[in-house]
């Protein structure tokens, strides 16, 4: 009866580590189905305000041609490059996302320019996948862990995580100054679907965080001939290795303990724009250095300021 007993226990066991097998696998295939060319339509809708004077702002629609690359194809870690295509002859390095299996440390938005960075429990993250987002020139911008879920023929990750202000308000509007990110990836027929529910959040030191106002969004990425980004591919090849040492750069600064506090500018210029001329002057991993530890500065609303 008990060698029975133990059998059955190891059976059950042999079952959970197959299945949890073939659920990551299931992961792995989703995440990768977030790669190729595709056409992508961007829409963005204020549907709600607390304050009934708030002046709800205009609508924004738009367009784009855009390579999603993956560059580390590895058991426990899928890295995802996003190339814009420009009128078929100009390349954006765009965003890109990390996604990492079973991963504890994550970092997250505070606000003015800072990023928190913390260590989750492993029993909190078992099955999950960390999806870390990066601007276009390698530093932070928002990462949260979730459960990918396959049920009745779909396939997403849903998470919510704060974040800076997105590029087409980031210039625009001073009202706000956090977004709270909901976050859905779901892959489709003809692609994925990046569907945002957001708040638009005020906050301040030692108050609690006030909504100014809700957003709804929807990223339609449709997929297309691969030929239809062959230049972007082209383009990646030639800067790739620029690239890869701004990655083996910023890593070390992740690798730090406590808090990270960028500032908005250095000699007037921001950082993305620094990173255009190194790009150009094909820099190798110690100037990128450099440049990233002009812009490193203690938590405080005045430094973040820059310069």
């Amino acid at each position: 009866m008990k060698k029975s007993l133990l059998l059955s226990m190891a059976l059950m066991g042999v079952f959970t580590v197959l299945k949890a097998q073939e659920k990551k696998e299931l992961d792995r295939e989703a995440i990768m189905d977030m790669c190729g060319c595709y056409e992508i339509t961007f829409k963005y809708t204020e549907t709600f305000a607390p304050e009934i004077d708030y002046e709800k702002k205009l609508d924004y629609t738009a367009k784009a041609l855009e390579l999603a690359l993956p560059i580390i194809d590895e058991e426990n870690k899928i890295s995802i490059q996003h190339l814009l295509v420009i009128h078929d002859s100009t390349i954006i390095k765009h965003w890109r996302q990390d996604w990492l299996y079973e991963n504890q440390e994550v970092f997250h938005y505070d606000k003015d320019n800072n990023w928190t960075f913390s260590t989750l429990p492993a029993d909190a993250v078992k099955g999950q996948w960390t999806q870390k987002v990066y601007q276009v020139d390698d530093s932070p911008r928002y990462s949260g862990s979730a459960t990918w879920v396959h049920y009745d023929g779909k396939h997403y990750w849903e998470n919510t995580s704060d974040s800076p202000l997105p590029r087409r308000e980031y210039s625009k509007r001073s009202d706000y100054n956090v977004m709270k990110r909901g976050n859905r990836q779901e892959i489709t027929s003809y692609g994925w679907v990046h569907e945002q529910d957001n708040d638009k959040i005020i906050r301040e030191e030692g108050a609690e965080d006030v909504l100014l106002a809700q957003e709804k969004g929807m990223n339609i990425y449709t997929k297309i001939a691969d030929e239809k980004c062959k230049i972007a591919q082209e383009w990646w090849a030639q800067h790739k290795d620029f690239w890869a040492n701004a990655r083996a750069s910023w890593d070390k600064v992740y690798n730090r303990q406590g808090d990270l506090t960028l500032l908005k500018s250095v000699d007037k210029k921001p950082l993305f724009m620094h990173f255009y001329e190194l790009e150009k002057a094909n820099a190798k991993k110690k100037e990128i250095s450099k440049t990233i530890e002009k812009f490193i500065t203690e938590k405080t609303s005045k430094n973040a300021e820059g310069k």
